[in-house]
């Protein structure tokens, strides 16, 4: 494939998606779908079959765009995901792709029994004491 690259690359303010510029015409990739699409080997996998199903992205937004030489952009997401190389050609195969691309991963959720919403975080990792009295009674 011949490297396409896009003409203008605009995050939105809310950093809830990138617009690429193709041609003068605009596309819009929100962060959920590039984060659940990361090229990285943590979403992708080594080899054939072993993609990692990602849930709970919904609200992912994008932290910062970094390019890496002439080829490529780092994207760091607000989960903390900062691995894998969004290269030209596969940002225009995402631009390209997203409706079927999106409806495929939709229905491996669907199928997973899977949320696009983080599930809620439990007490420990909220800090908030097991017990009512705080965990200053002694007896914990």
């Amino acid at each position: 494939m011949k490297h396409i690259i896009p003409e203008e690359i605009r995050l939105q303010n809310s950093r809830t998606a990138l617009t690429l510029v193709y041609g003068g015409e605009h596309k819009s990739l929100p962060a959920e779908f590039l984060r659940v699409y990361s090229p990285s080997a943590e979403v992708r996998g080594h080899a054939p079959g072993q993609e990692v199903l990602q849930t709970g992205k919904a609200d992912v937004t994008i932290m910062g765009l970094e390019p890496v030489g002439q080829y490529a952009l780092k994207i760091t997401f607000s989960d903390g995901h900062d691995s894998g190389l969004y290269d030209w050609d596969y940002l225009y195969k995402l631009a390209c792709g997203y409706d079927t691309m999106w409806a495929d991963y939709l229905g491996r959720l669907e199928e997973a029994g899977a949320s696009r919403i983080a599930a809620p975080a439990d007490a420990a990792d909220r800090n908030v004491p097991a017990h009512s009295c705080g965990g200053g009674c002694g007896k914990h």
